[in-house]
């Protein structure tokens, strides 16, 4: 009989560390609904002690999110740990995850601590955590780099004080896969209470290693891996998700365990995390990728249609490819427009905002005649500051570029009650929107990144543009889709300075919390 993988996801959390990957506290509720309808075990849904508005948003996902466990994250101090707690109060199943630093260089370079100091505070830390709950996770930052008889008493400690999962994280990416597995193997083996504990992971992908370290350490007794949607996450992100749970799935001839997630809402949860965040999915991802189930040479199309495991080691459609492409047109109405959206997991809660994506998305119908799941996707992203918190909002644009000529853009935008048309020259048409958009704007920010996607196939495709802009430390990504480029980035740049102008509080736990 298979053991149960426990899927641990940390895209509220980890994730959102990312520079620019700050979300609402609405965009938070978002994923962690869909989080929920993936079936995901326990949901890390943030770091209450960073900021008031995360302390809120962990609240509000503990007290709507019933199918899964909420989490939330705390150092190994008091007033961290009980500020964990307090969010969690009121939860169907909550869980508080506290963390100290246990390699000698965090120790010392850090914590500025000695190894007894990080044991005595790592024991009073899970025992804080058991005044709130009985499910309390402890993690010795950097384990990857601790020294192993001092991880083994940590750990041992631990356990001895109440926690019930021990997760052992390679924090910078630094061990080899067959290291890793070895290191779960060992510490279950050498510590006396390890049976006591469920064994956890949470590895970064500093060296592309996340996903083989996380199933390295399956394979030697972890049964829970923490990991988040598209490999989100600090520097070069942590475990991915879907990759984790597809492997199992795939190779159950491999791993003695199985997971509980319902694979078909996997490309969804992919799509609301990219739009949310600003962070486009390459094409040859894995699972989730736009080229992942395709195939352009003749010897593989060949083989895939005489039989389609030749080349095909999934079904798209058991990961949410291919069901469902075109749903909708111009004539489609209200109910069948909210029907699909609820379908695809989307709730734009009020029916003010509701009313005006459907009138945005008849807009559309007309440009493009078919309407297909990625296109309401792009279309909820492009809302991510609802009508009645913009500021800036594009009234025209008209560009003109020719060969041997300088490209104009004249953009009209209305900045809160005034209306103002500007007249520009650049070193290309999208050059000369955004400066005209900034000499409206004079925000003064600098651009971090541009890109542009094109979200379904044909000449009449949707492009959804990024923008990414810093200003005074703070970043934003600004999203905008269209069937014409030009228009998609003008909105991608006003919907960027749209968000640093609001007042609203992006939720940017940027502390060391990168256990």
């Amino acid at each position: 009989m298979s053991d149960r993988l426990i899927i641990f996801d940390t895209t509220l959390r980890d994730g959102e560390q990312s520079p620019g990957a700050s979300m609402t506290r609405e965009e938070k509720m978002r994923i962690a609904k869909q989080l929920e309808r993936l079936k995901v075990d326990v949901i890390e849904a943030g770091f209450p002690a960073s900021s008031n508005g995360d302390f809120e948003a962990v609240r509000a996902i503990a007290h709507a999110i019933q199918g899964s466990t909420v989490c939330a994250l705390a150092r190994a101090n008091e007033s961290d740990v009980r500020r964990a707690g307090e969010a969690l109060e009121g939860a169907g199943s909550g869980r508080v995850h506290t963390f100290i630093a246990s390699s000698p260089i965090h120790m010392q370079m850090k914590l500025r601590m000695a190894p007894e100091q990080v044991l005595e505070q790592a024991v009073k830390a899970v025992k804080w955590a058991r005044e709130y709950t009985d499910d309390v996770e402890f993690s010795p930052e950097d384990a990857g780099r601790s020294e192993p008889d001092f991880l083994c008493r940590l750990v041992e400690a631990a356990i001895s004080a109440g926690a019930t999962t021990i997760n052992i994280p390679d924090t910078v990416g630094y061990t080899m896969p067959w290291q890793f597995g070895v290191l779960i193997a060992s510490l279950r083996e050498r510590i006396p209470n390890s049976d006591k504990a469920v064994w956890s992971v949470h590895c970064h992908n500093d060296l592309g290693m996340a996903v083989a370290n996380s199933l390295s350490a399956v394979m030697h007794g972890a049964r829970q891996v923490e990991c988040t949607i598209n490999g989100l996450g600090e520097r070069a992100g942590n475990a991915s998700l879907e990759e984790i749970v597809m492997a199992v799935k795939t190779r159950k001839d491999v791993f003695p365990c199985v997971t509980g997630i319902d694979t078909t809402h996997i490309v969804a949860a992919s799509k609301l995390v990219s739009g949310i965040t600003g962070f486009p999915v390459q094409p040859n991802k894995a699972i989730v990728g736009a080229n992942a189930f395709a195939h352009e040479s003749g010897i593989h199309q060949d083989g895939v249609l005489k039989h389609r495991e030749t080349y095909e080691i999934m079904r798209a459609e058991d990961v949410g490819w291919g069901a469902n492409r075109l749903v909708l047109g111009k004539l489609s109405g209200r109910n069948a427009f909210r029907t699909r959206l609820a379908e695809l997991g989307i709730d734009l809660g009020s029916e003010e905002t509701l009313n005006h994506a459907f009138t945005r998305f008849k807009e559309l119908a007309d440009k493009k005649g078919q309407v297909f799941d990625e296109d309401l996707h792009a279309l909820v992203s492009d809302e991510t500051v609802t009508p009645e918190r913009e500021f800036y909002k594009l009234i025209a644009l008209k560009v003109v570029s020719e060969t041997g000529e300088v490209p104009q853009a004249e953009v009209t935008l209305s900045a809160g009650d005034t209306e103002r048309s500007v007249h520009t020259r650049g070193d290309g048409p999208i050059d000369a929107t955004f400066r005209a958009i900034e000499q409206v704007a004079h925000s003064k920010a600098k651009m971090q990144l541009y890109s542009v996607n094109a979200i379904t196939t044909g000449t009449d495709a949707q492009g959804e543009v990024t923008v990414r802009l810093e200003q005074d430390g703070r970043i934003v990504n600004g999203l905008g889709s269209d069937t014409d480029i030009l228009v998609a980035s003008a909105k991608a740049y006003i919907n960027a300075l749209n968000k640093l102008h609001s007042k609203q509080e992006r939720l940017n736990p940027q502390l060391a919390a990168n256990a």
